[in-house]
């Protein structure tokens, strides 16, 4: 497996991921509004990686240098095809966002939905600490889990 820059003709395969994913799906994302987001986020010089296997996209991370708070380096999406969970993808992908996020500041700042206890145990393993919560943030009914590890 390989994790390296996502390039422009990567995008539709990327939005297609991040479409058929169910914990996306709640939030409304469709193909269209993803490769909006995602040409958005090369157009800006945000870090999006792609993670290759097989000469097929299988997973995604997308960090947004300050936009936390207007300080921190956040994740706004990291992602594994569905059927594709539980083989360390993940992780490594994980791991190449910190990296790219310590160029900007030491430290890496997420939300989790209240609803995704995995992301949660997911990121908790990995060294996040779960700093707040903001209610009805994005969905009416569900908190975003405020996560933070400084590296």
């Amino acid at each position: 497996m390989t994790v390296r820059s996502a390039r422009p003709a990567d995008l539709p395969e990327l939005a297609e991921l991040v479409a058929a994913t169910p914990l996306w799906q709640r939030y409304g994302v469709t193909v269209g509004s993803a490769n909006a987001a995602l040409e958005g986020a090369l157009e800006h010089a945000e870090v999006v990686l792609a993670a290759e296997q097989h000469g097929r996209l299988e997973g995604l991370a997308w960090v947004q240098p300050l936009a936390g708070f207007g300080r921190s380096p956040y994740l706004k999406w990291l992602g594994v095809a569905p059927g594709e969970t539980g083989r360390g993808l993940g992780r490594e992908l994980l791991v190449e966002a910190e990296r790219a996020a310590r160029a900007f500041r030491p430290e890496l700042l997420l939300l989790c939905s209240d609803f995704n206890g995995d992301g949660q145990r997911f990121y908790e393993r990995n060294g996040y600490v779960r700093i707040g919560a903001l209610a009805d943030y994005v969905l009416t009914g569900v908190a975003e889990l405020i996560y933070f590890k400084r590296f």
